[in-house]
């Protein structure tokens, strides 16, 4: 065989296996190659989703943390003015216990007095009921003992 033979024996081989390939190997690549970018894809749009998701769940936890920051700080707030007004209803019934146990202690003091005034007067009135039986006068001063007083 010549050599132009052999080049169109090989060039008719060669179209088979071209024809062969295209016909029964190329598209199993091809569909497995497109499979794989239609994966990679997926998974970057899950990522960029995921991305999204991730932000948005962030803004709501840092909206609620900013909330719950506020209602604390309200609370505390609320228990600060809380515990001002419990100090201050505490003072204020202290004041006036206070008070009272004062007027408690002068109305004891007064009734003490009274007390005082009246054994005084008692004593004074049986000092004054004790006369002496005789006048006693400058002259007769010497002379006046106090045998001569009557009870």
């Amino acid at each position: 065989m010549s050599i132009t033979g052999t080049l169109i024996v090989q060039m008719i081989v060669f179209l088979i296996l071209v024809w062969f390939t295209m016909k029964f190997i190329w598209p199993p690549i091809t569909a497995a190659l497109d499979e794989r970018a239609k994966k990679i894809a997926e998974g970057l749009s899950a990522a960029d989703k995921a991305k999204s998701e991730l932000a948005q769940a962030n803004q709501r936890v840092e909206q609620q943390l900013g909330a719950a920051r506020n209602d604390a700080a309200k609370r505390l707030a609320d228990a600060d003015r809380l515990a001002q007004q419990l100090i201050e209803e505490a003072k204020s019934r202290a004041t006036e216990e206070g008070a009272k146990i004062i007027a408690a202690a002068k109305a004891e003091a007064e009734q003490e007095a009274v007390k005082a005034r009246e054994a005084l007067r008692e004593q004074v009135a049986g000092l004054a009921v004790k006369v002496p039986s005789r006048s006693c006068t400058a002259r007769s001063m010497p002379r006046c003992t106090p045998s001569c007083w009557v009870a």
